[in-house]
Parts: structure tokens; C-alpha cells; sequence
């Protein structure tokens, strides 16, 4: 991996976090999340999608990226994500730990139902997963000409 590869990365980032704010902006004030409308359920199950698809983003290519422009051992997720925390990229690793449990939920629930359960936790933690991501990308900036 390389500079050229993170800068890469930054902008598909910078695109995810776009999406992932923009569906939040949308359901944000909803307070009730059962009994949703059928355009209220499509909302929050894009905003379910583009959660599970950032953490994962974030987690697999982009800290692994930076590990590697650092020159750290390319260990485990556990490694990547406590390499994150020393780096500042959120400050308590439980609520990386909360985030990537969510999004376990997301990506393990086939029926609606069982799906609407996670949608007042990944309200209550997007701003959180928002916050890391652009944390991520201002550490970056230290490497990648803007």
C-alpha cells in the first residue's frame, strides 16, 4: 500500500460519510422508531446499510492503510482498531467496540422485524461513527496533499 492508495481511500471515505450524514440528516428527529411509515423503514434501512458498509470501510481498508503508511505490523482488527485509538481516532475504544457490535446486527438480520430493533442504536451512534471518520480523515491530511 502507498500514499496514492490511502488518498484513494480518502476520497471513497470522505464519499461514505457524505451518504452515511445525509441518510442520519434524514431520521434524526425520529423519535419512534417502530411504526414506520414504508418510506421511513426504506430510510433507516439505508442508513442501516451505509453504517454497517462505514464501519466496516473505516475498520478493514482505512486503518489498515494507515497502519501499514506508519509502518506498523499488519496484526489482527484488534491490533488495527487499538493502533486507531492510539492514533486519537476516538477516545474510548467501547464505542468503536458498540459501533462494530451494531453493525453485526445489521449485516445478521434477514427479517424486518428483527432488523427495526437495531434502528434507535444505530440513531443514537451514528454521530459517533460520523465523528471517528472524520477524525480519520484530518489525521490523514499529515500524509496526502489536498
Amino acid at each position: 500500500m502507498s500514499l496514492a492508495y490511502l488518498q484513494e481511500l480518502t476520497v471513497a471515505l470522505e464519499k461514505q460519510l457524505f451518504w452515511l450524514d445525509y441518510s442520519y440528516q434524514q431520521l434524526k428527529a425520529t423519535s419512534n422508531t417502530e411504526n414506520l411509515s414504508i418510506e421511513q423503514f426504506n430510510q433507516f434501512e439505508n442508513l442501516c446499510s451505509r453504517y454497517a458498509r462505514t464501519i466496516d470501510f473505516l475498520v478493514r481498508k482505512y486503518f489498515r492503510c494507515l497502519d501499514d503508511v506508519e509502518f506498523e505490523n499488519q496484526g489482527t482488527l484488534i491490533d488495527v482498531v487499538n493502533n486507531a485509538h492510539k492514533r486519537g481516532l476516538f477516545l474510548e475504544i467501547e464505542v468503536i467496540r458498540q459501533i462494530k457490535d451494531i453493525r453485526n446486527e445489521i449485516v445478521h438480520e434477514y427479517l424486518d422485524d428483527a432488523l427495526q430493533s437495531v434502528f434507535s442504536d444505530v440513531l443514537k451512534t451514528t454521530p459517533d461513527l460520523l465523528a471517528i471518520g472524520r477524525n480519520s480523515l484530518r489525521y490523514s491530511e499529515r500524509y496526502i496533499q489536498v
